[in-house]
């Protein structure tokens, strides 16, 4: 146990800051709620991104940018909308030395002023679908920051699409939801329930919400991405209108999805231990390092760096990438140098010291089980390409199988606000339900923060209502959540 970390079965939460502190993913910035993204912890997202873009691109998307400041009257004309986002908006009254005559409000969500300029593109059913995506900074007030999870500002993807048919819509959120899943579960080995959100949990201005649900390892739930179905509503009030093919005027149906970099948060969560951060090789930054051993400083420098430089060279072309390293740390012990690298959650590591020289094998070590396998190096990067996929899976059926064993079926009140308690189990709580809104939020209130994180899609089963006793309630997962 590192001793720089607190043990996550004592304080979870200070253990989830030590290991970003300790794997150097990220710091506090000067400004009230905003963090500073590390090298490390940047490339993690640049690779969660790559793999999401990749996907976008594949089904038809493509990126563009918008503008940070948004006027305020955009804000104004969705009321669902603007009263959903009032609360965390930070707005821009003076530029220039002077007073604006209308406020810029730096933009939470992009659909008011992406709804605009798709209201001077579309014209013809013709001009449809639109598929864009953009990558980039959003600004949510936060009173109670956490890095990654809550803060000022973040970084994401939002998706906004604009079809001639409701039907064309509500596949593209679907599928869009399936995007997320698959990455999800394949790229950051992330186990995630999908389904819709319930009235109270909606996105402001949706008709339907969407999420992936993710279980962290305290139990909590994390919404880790949605997608939503937007009707009609955007686009009557921005005018996103055009002649159809029978010549009348039609209202477009939109859309619009989002992952942010919670994700990052998500995996040290599910992943992380005492030790430090643990990442699934697919978006680890660097998937292995070789370290050279030696108390020889001339046999270090001019024996083994050349050895492990044309070996660090072979894996990376092995692998597609830079990103395997050679650790050149010489003014530190051997045990610092894994240490140092066992904390940023490097998948592999690859001891190679004079007898591995002369044996011609190496010593690898997983990070996440601390197995070390000797290996010949005629075979490293096979080996090093396997035991990759290995820990890959291994990672995902490790958080699946804890979310199982924490996952209960709850047949009524007294089961629920036992299951939410202090002395109780916690974690995902399957119930039918089929109150109001304010049913919610009494469950909410008795269960000390327990909300529906959704309806899953893939479960048609009915039931007796956990609140009201009323029968065909359909199947929800109740969870308290970041």
């Amino acid at each position: 146990m590192a001793r720089n970390i607190t043990p996550k079965d004592k304080n979870f939460s200070e253990w989830y800051l030590d290991v970003i502190r300790a794997a150097e993913l990220a710091d506090y910035a000067p400004v009230r709620g905003c963090m500073v993204v590390r090298p490390n912890g940047y490339g993690i997202w640049e690779n969660i991104q790559a793999v999401f873009d990749r996907a976008f691109k594949e089904t038809g998307h493509v990126n563009a940018y918008f503008p940070l400041l948004i006027p305020n009257s955009f804000m104004e004309r969705e009321a669902q909308h603007v009263e959903g986002f009032a609360p965390e908006c930070a707005v821009v009254t003076h530029a220039g030395g002077s007073e604006l005559e209308e406020p810029y409000v730096i933009r939470p969500t992009s659909e008011t002023v992406i709804g605009h300029m798709y209201s001077q593109w579309v014209h013809s059913w013709r001009d449809l679908p639109i598929l864009i995506n953009q990558w980039c900074n959003v600004m949510r007030w936060e009173k109670r920051p956490r890095l990654f999870l809550r803060t000022s500002e973040f970084l994401w993807q939002e998706g906004h699409t604009a079809h001639a048919t409701r039907e064309e819509a509500f596949d593209e959120t679907f599928k869009m939801l399936d995007v997320y899943r698959r990455i999800m579960q394949e790229e950051l080995a992330l186990p995630v329930l999908y389904g819709e959100k319930s009235e109270n949990e909606r996105f402001p201005g949706a008709d339907n919400t969407y999420s992936c649900e993710a279980m962290m390892g305290d139990k909590k739930a994390l919404q880790a991405g949605t997608s939503h179905f937007l009707g009609q509503n955007f686009a009557r009030v921005f005018d996103i209108s055009f002649q159809d093919k029978n010549g009348e005027k039609a209202y477009a149906w939109t859309t619009s999805w989002g992952v942010s970099t919670r994700l990052i948060g998500g995996l040290v969560m599910t992943h992380g231990d005492d030790d430090g951060l643990v990442l699934p090789p697919r978006v680890a930054p660097v998937k292995a390092v070789i370290i050279p051993i030696s108390g020889d400083e001339g046999i270090l420098r001019d024996k083994l760096e050349p050895a492990a430089d044309k070996m660090t060279g072979e894996l990376n072309a092995a692998l597609g990438g830079i990103c395997v390293k050679t650790d050149k740390q010489y003014h530190m012990r051997p045990g610092d140098r894994f240490f140092h690298h066992l904390q940023r959650g490097v998948p592999l590591r690859i001891e190679f010291g004079e007898r591995e020289r002369d044996s011609g094998r190496v010593t690898i070590v997983r990070r996440d089980t601390s197995k070390k396998e000797s290996v010949s190096m005629d075979s490293l990067a096979g080996t090093v390409k396997e035991t990759l996929e290995t820990m890959q899976k291994d990672l995902y059926e490790k958080a699946l199988d804890f979310r199982e064993s924490n996952t209960r079926d709850v047949g009524n009140m007294e089961e629920l606000k036992e299951f939410f308690s202090p002395d109780g189990p916690g974690g995902f709580a399957r119930a039918y339900f089929a109150g109001s809104p304010e049913d919610e939020g009494e469950i909410k209130y008795v269960t000390g923060g327990a909300t529906i994180r959704c309806i899953p899609m893939d479960d048609e089963s009915r039931g007796k209502c956990v609140y009201t006793g009323k029968p065909g309630a359909r199947r929800t997962i109740f969870a308290k959540a970041y």
